[in-house]
């Protein structure tokens, strides 16, 4: 997949927190900041709270739902990460950026919960999945990896090697998947620069299948210390996200207290 289409989650949020935000600051110069209680701060935090609710819900019943399930997997993910993204930024702009007593801390509990979102997105992407999201295993990379390595062969022929499987740690090969493919880009961009056009066609595609081919030999080696990762991120994210509600809702019974039975 590429790189585009597999991060459009992110593309398309922050295009709309560009949005959101240059709307804001026009909102801002022409009246002033907006106050949380007022109809354009209030506004921002009912539909960010919303977003939010919908992070924590609809993702988690489309992966209980077997019989009547809709929407691909990878989709729901999509619009989970979108949802847990924009959502709390409306929510840092309903704030008016103050941080005093319990918004404070809801903010807080917001800013952590978020990156903790990213982190799970980064181990998340390190397993493999179909499409649906059902889990490769072991067997099914080998088979993966027995293909991209014939189709490497016919293209290179006998005379080079395809390379080796990695050696590193399995712990480092997710948590350094990251920075070592950037640096492979980086070094397959150099390799091309120095060949002429002709050339540079099929270098091409041979990256691309020695690429395909790492890919999948790194995803087999890391396989179990993925999971492994993914699970302690679970014990640890969910219960931020449930401390972050409580006290989202907390926070929002105290305002509507505060605005309305106490006039």
């Amino acid at each position: 997949m590429p790189p585009v289409q597999r991060n459009r989650e992110l593309l398309l949020a922050a295009l709309a927190m560009l949005l959101i935000g240059g709307l804001y600051a026009a909102a801002s110069l022409t009246v002033g900041v907006p106050e949380a209680g007022r109809l354009l701060g209030h506004s921002l935090g009912v539909v960010g709270f919303v977003l939010m609710l919908a992070t924590e819900t609809l993702y988690s019943l489309r992966k209980r739902a077997v019989r009547r399930a809709r929407g691909r997997m990878s989709e729901w993910l999509q619009f989970h990460i979108f949802t847990g993204i924009v959502g709390p930024y409306l929510v840092l702009l309903h704030s008016a950026w103050s941080y005093k007593g319990l918004a404070g801390i809801v903010m807080l509990l917001t800013v952590i919960v978020v990156f903790s979102g990213f982190v799970g997105r980064y181990i998340y992407t390190a397993v493999p999945r179909t499409p649906e999201g059902a889990l490769f295993e072991a067997d099914d990379l080998e088979r993966m990896i027995g293909e991209a390595e014939m189709a490497l062969r016919d293209r290179l022929g006998s005379a080079e090697s395809i390379g080796a499987a990695p050696d590193r740690p399995t712990v480092w090969l997710v948590l350094g998947r990251g920075p070592k493919s950037l640096t492979d880009r980086l070094r397959r961009w150099h390799e091309l620069r120095r060949l002429d056009p002709a050339a540079r066609v099929q270098a091409v595609r041979v990256q691309a299948l020695r690429a395909r081919l790492r890919e999948l030999r790194r995803q087999a080696a890391s396989l179990s210390a993925a999971r492994r990762l993914l699970a302690v991120w679970h014990t640890v994210h969910i219960p931020l996200g449930m401390a972050l509600f409580v006290a989202a809702f907390y926070h929002i019974g105290a305002a509507l207290y505060f605005a309305t039975l106490q006039r």
